[in-house]
């Protein structure tokens, strides 16, 4: 067996190190009570003590090494030697062997249970060393990547269907010989999507293989199937839990349904489209776990959010939000409306899809099927005596001038355009038909954003080539990096040796003054351009996410991204 673990009580090492009072422990034990969490991680949780300098005083007191998984020359195929229900349920990663035993990397070695039940299962004595909790989970989720698994689970589901030669309408029937295999498949694809944070995952039947994709943090990511077959079986159960008609394979079908995934409720959007290989299906994720961001939480810089915040609490007037599809818009939206749903202020949104609900408020899907389009619904929403009304997007010319006449006649509209910038947008108005007048009088402001991606905290380093980078950039940011350090991308575990992690908002604000309207008013697009650029509250975009880039986080190759899709 191992060596005996001292019977450590942390909060007595900690109080005989200094590094927390008796107050503090006192004060930390009775958030365990609460909480019911071990008491070195409430501790951390509380800052009440550095997570290095507790897991620095285990490993001087027990005698082992602390480890910086970032670093650490893992090999997934040794790790992968420990099963991953083992892994997850005692937070434990396989590191390989020294001096005869195997090494666990454990988050809390003072698990005495967990160190007892690894030796059991392994049959194997264990040394312990103690690393960073967040970087352990991240590294699990790294080493036991689903791909294999989905891969397996194809290769099994593309076996059943050719030795049953089932045809694969059959597969309707719940009992049918393939359903299982194709429930697991699915369950892999969900879990792993819902673990890398992808916001879409497409399947795509081809001549030979099946290609399956998810977005995360913008891009897609691929793994190719041989097993060809597969596809049809996965599109018919999807729609089969959508409530689609499986006998249509020509026409696109549109569709939801809910499932939980690794404790997370989410709500699944499906599109199908006819190939000539098959149906394509893009699922949209959309996670109603999570709670409804604040606006102080949405990453807006303060003199944006300020001027947000002070334009939201006006009575009346039209507020848009640009971007591309994937932008953010709805999040900032959300963010908003949840600041203003007050008891005495109603609320109806029109919206399609709904992807929160909200308390308090009226929310409406659009059905175009049924005739339930935006225009309808709005005309009626302003019958039912609203003092804020959220239109999911101005998509034509009669939803428009509905939005904006009630935003000039008492109430406060919120929506949503798909232009590039803010400036281009007010513009966009009078180009579907919208009379100029109209249009000055209800725009109050206009928000355009973008997401770029978040540099990896763990693994970036310094651009050595950011001054070639720079030369290619508008002189008004050149002009602003000298003697600025940026950084680049390089990848590590802790990002999935991508070089990012998550995403960042870009913001550009124009709150419209005397000028700005007067130009709209007249239709001169060119004055309004000089006007809105004159402006001392507007920032491009570009300069935005250049100051992200200085601040060290994203990379200047994201800032060329944004500005060349602009």
């Amino acid at each position: 067996m191992s060596s005996p673990v001292p019977k450590l009580r942390i909060g007595d090492l900690l109080l005989q190190s200094g590094l927390i009072s008796e107050s503090h422990l006192q004060q930390a034990l009775a958030e365990q009570k609460s909480s019911g969490k071990k008491l070195g991680r409430v501790l951390i949780d509380l800052h009440l003590v550095h997570e290095d300098d507790l897991l620095g005083l285990l490993a001087h007191q027990l005698r082992i090494p602390f480890i910086d998984l970032n670093t650490y020359p893992l090999r997934t195929e040794v790790a992968r030697q420990l099963p991953e229900a083992l892994a997850r349920r005692f937070r434990a990663l396989l590191l390989g062997e020294q001096d005869g035993r195997l090494l666990i990397a454990m988050s809390d070695p003072l698990d005495l249970h967990a160190v007892d039940e690894l030796q059991r299962r392994l049959n194997r004595i264990v040394s312990t060393a103690v690393v960073r909790e967040h970087q352990l989970l991240n590294t699990i989720d790294s080493i036991y990547s689903k791909q294999e698994e989905i891969a397996s689970l194809a290769g099994e589901l593309e076996e059943e269907l050719r030795e049953s030669d089932l045809d694969v309408a059959t597969l309707a029937n719940s009992a049918s010989a393939a359903d299982a295999p194709v429930a697991r498949l699915l369950q892999s694809l969900f879990e792993d999507a819902v673990r890398s944070g992808a916001s879409d995952i497409h399947i795509e039947p081809e001549e030979s293989v099946t290609r399956l994709r998810k977005r995360v943090d913008g891009l897609l990511q691929e793994q190719v199937m041989n097993e060809r077959r597969i596809a049809a079986a996965v599109v018919l159960k999807l729609k089969i839990l959508s409530e689609l008609d499986i006998s249509e394979k020509r026409l696109p079908q549109d569709g939801r349904f809910g499932i939980k995934v690794l404790g997370k409720n989410i709500d699944v959007r499906l599109s199908t489209l006819p190939t000539p290989f098959g149906e394509s299906v893009v699922l949209r994720l959309l996670d109603h776990s999570g709670h409804l961001q604040d606006l102080d939480k949405v990453g807006m810089p303060a003199p944006i959010l300020e001027r947000l915040r002070h334009v939201i609490h006006k009575p009346h007037g039209l507020i848009l939000v640009t971007g591309p599809t994937g932008s953010g818009k709805t999040t900032t939206l959300y963010a908003a409306l949840a600041e203003l749903n007050l008891p005495d202020i109603k609320i109806i949104t029109v919206e399609d899809p709904i992807e929160y609900q909200l308390p308090r408020v009226v929310q409406v899907q659009v059905n175009n099927k049924i005739e339930l389009t935006f225009e309808k619904v709005l005309r009626t929403a302003l019958r039912q005596d609203p003092d804020i009304i959220m239109v999911g997007e101005m998509r034509d010319l009669e939803t428009a001038q509905i939005g904006l006449r009630a935003a000039i006649t008492g109430h406060l509209v919120f929506s949503t355009l798909h232009t590039n910038d803010s400036i281009s947008a007010a513009m966009r108005f009078v180009d579907m038909g919208i009379e100029p007048y109209l249009a000055a009088g209800a725009l109050r402001a206009i928000m355009a954003q973008r997401l770029v991606r978040r540099l990896c905290p763990h693994c970036k380093e310094a651009d050595e080539t950011a001054a070639e980078t720079l030369a290619l950039l508008p002189d008004k940011l050149e002009l602003k990096s000298q003697d600025t350090s940026f950084f680049k991308a390089r990848g590590c575990r802790q990002c999935q040796m991508i070089g990012y992690k998550g995403r960042i908002g870009v913001y550009e604000w124009l709150e419209f003054d005397e000028a700005m309207m007067r130009a709209l008013r007249d239709n001169d697009h060119n004055a309004f351009t000089q006007a809105a650029r004159a402006s001392p509250r507007y920032r491009p975009l570009a300069e935005t996410a250049f100051e992200l880039a200085t601040e060290g986080l994203t990379s200047l190759a994201e800032v060329t991204h944004l500005i060349e899709a602009d």
